[in-house]
């Protein structure tokens, strides 16, 4: 499968009208596949999400257009192995490093979709993300990391360039996320956060200092093949 790994010096992202051809023409298989998954999943909720329908990188700018649609149609398309080509999962990510050079990590807890899986704070953009008719990855990343890690705007410093991060129908925008501590320190104090929540996004953090660090298992193809190009060996 084709990665591309790329740097912005900013997104561009638009909200279009769009129609979806193949989600219409599935709609069967589609609630049979969330009926199956809320009987494993019951706190999955069928909320609104955006999904991208075009993107490339115009000079050191990445410009997109999404599009809204049901998560159960998203969760659909994902499960079935992304059949229609037009469509692709764009997402931001909040790249948390420390002071100390290190990459810290979730792992999804039992309740989500994607349980045990590693990868940096993020989540499907929706509604709430958009503002005037644009896509605010930047704000959907920083929403992420405090639902997920408790980290606020006031404890980080954002990192103004974006780095790009795409495998086969899988878009992801790296934003990265300063913190001014130790990794060990930072991680245990979401640690700390997670275990006095009652169903907690996360089950964990990970730290990734170097290529060796890396759950080849668990932690995405495409966040894979990007630490490869920032990590030392």
């Amino acid at each position: 499968m084709e990665f591309m790994v790329c740097s912005a010096s900013r997104v561009d992202a638009d909200v279009v009208s769009a129609a979806w051809p193949w989600a219409d023409a599935a709609q069967e298989a589609i609630a049979t596949n969330w009926n199956t998954r809320r009987a494993a999943l019951p706190d999955l909720f069928d909320g609104r999400v955006l999904l991208m329908r075009t993107g490339a990188a115009e000079g050191d700018v990445y410009r997109a257009s999404f599009f809204e649609t049901d998560f159960s149609r998203f969760l659909a398309w994902n499960d079935f192995g992304r059949p229609e080509a037009g469509v692709r999962n764009g997402f931001s990510m909040a790249a948390v490093r420390t002071a100390d050079d290190a990459w810290l990590l979730g792992v999804m807890g039992q309740g989500t979709a994607n349980a045990g899986k590693i990868y940096f704070p993020a989540g499907t953009p929706d509604p709430s993300d958009v503002r005037d008719g644009r896509l605010d990855l930047a704000g959907s990343a920083m929403r992420e990391l405090e639902e997920e890690t408790g980290l606020t705007p006031a404890d980080v410093r954002v990192e103004e360039a974006w780095h790009v991060a795409a495998c086969g129908a899988r878009v992801a925008f790296l934003r990265p996320i300063y913190v001014d501590a130790p990794a060990r320190e930072v991680a245990a104090d979401i640690e700390a956060r997670l275990r006095a929540q009652t169903s907690p996004e996360l089950a964990g953090i990970v730290v990734v200092r170097r290529r060796a660090d890396l759950d080849r298992a668990r932690i995405p193809d495409f966040l894979l093949h990007w630490f490869e190009t920032v990590l030392p060996e």
